[in-house]
C-alpha cells in the first residue's frame, strides 16, 4: 500500500500540472492519443520480456512525435486520429502474441495500481520529476504559444518547436501514468482536475497548483474508496474526475451570476 501511495501521489502530480496546459491548449483529443501509444509500447516490451517503462517510454515519444511533425499547423486531429488507431492496433497485436493476454490487457488499459513494486517507484519519480521540470522550465513560453501564439511567434517563439516539446512532456507524463493508472483513465486524470481548476480561477499559477491538488484528491480519494469496497479504482478515478469539472462549471456559473449582483450592491 505504501508503493500504491507513492506512485499513485507522483501520477496525480504531474497529470495536473501537465493536464493544465492540455486543457489550456485545447489538446485533449491528443491527450487520448499519446496514452494510447504507450499502450502499445508496454505491450510490446511484455512480449519480448523488457521492462515496460522501456516500451512505454519509446512508443509515448514516437506518437508524441508523429502527430507534432505530421500535423498540420495548428489542426492535428487527422495525425492525432491516425496515431490512435495505428497504436491501439500493434497494441492488440503485440498483446495477441503474448501467453497472458487478458491480464496484460486489463494492467496496460485499465491500470494496476496496487501492484506497483518497489522497484517501479524510481523510475516513476524520476520520469514524474522531470515532467514537471520542463513545464516548470518553459512554463512562460508555453503560456504564449496556448493562449497569444501569433504574439509568442512575434517574439521569437517557433510554434511548432513549442509543439513538439509540449507533446514529449504529455508522452512522459503518459510513461509515468500508464502503468499506475491505465491508459484509458490517465486521459480522465489529465482532462478533468485542469479542467475544473481553471473554472475556479483564472490565474494560471494558481490553476496548475490547484489541478494538481485536485488529481491528488481524486486519486487518494479512489485507492481509499476502492479499498473499503473492493470496487475497481478505475471507477472512482473516473467518476471523480467528471464530478470535479461538473462542480467547477456550477461554481463558474454561480461567479458569473454573483458578480454584477455585488456590483450593483455596491
Amino acid at each position: 500500500m505504501l508503493n500504491t501511495w507513492a506512485a499513485a501521489t507522483v501520477v496525480a502530480l504531474v497529470a495536473g500540472v501537465v493536464g493544465f496546459f492540455i486543457v489550456l491548449r485545447g489538446s485533449s483529443f491528443v491527450a487520448h492519443a499519446v496514452p494510447q501509444s504507450a499502450f502499445a509500447g508496454a505491450a510490446g516490451a511484455a512480449l519480448i520480456g523488457v521492462n515496460a517503462i522501456i516500451g512505454l517510454g519509446v512508443f509515448s515519444i514516437l506518437g508524441a512525435a508523429g502527430i507534432a511533425l505530421l500535423g498540420r499547423r495548428g489542426r492535428h486531429d487527422v495525425a492525432t486520429a491516425l496515431a490512435i488507431v495505428t497504436m491501439l492496433g500493434m497494441g492488440a497485436l503485440f498483446l495477441s502474441w503474448s501467453q497472458e493476454y487478458s491480464s496484460q490487457i486489463y494492467s496496460l488499459l485499465f491500470g494496476e495500481v496496487l501492484g506497483v513494486s518497489r522497484g517501479d517507484l524510481w523510475p516513476i519519480g524520476a520520469l514524474g520529476a522531470v515532467c514537471i521540470a520542463a513545464v516548470a522550465l518553459l512554463f512562460r513560453p508555453l503560456m504564449f504559444s496556448s493562449i497569444l501564439p501569433d504574439v509568442g511567434e512575434a517574439r521569437g517563439l517557433r510554434r511548432q518547436h513549442i509543439e513538439l516539446y509540449f507533446l514529449l512532456v504529455v508522452a512522459l507524463a503518459s510513461s509515468v501514468a500508464v502503468p499506475v493508472v491505465g491508459a484509458l483513465l490517465i486521459f480522465s486524470l489529465l482532462i478533468g482536475p485542469a479542467a475544473a481548476a481553471r473554472s475556479f480561477t483564472s490565474n494560471p499559477g494558481r490553476a496548475v497548483v490547484l489541478a494538481a491538488l485536485i488529481a491528488l484528491l481524486t486519486v487518494w480519494t479512489s485507492i481509499a474508496v476502492s479499498y473499503a469496497t473492493n470496487l475497481p479504482i478505475g471507477f472512482f478515478v473516473g467518476t471523480l474526475s467528471a464530478l470535479s469539472y461538473g462542480v467547477g462549471r456550477a461554481w463558474a456559473a454561480w461567479w458569473i451570476r454573483r458578480v454584477p449582483q455585488l456590483a450593483s450592491a455596491a
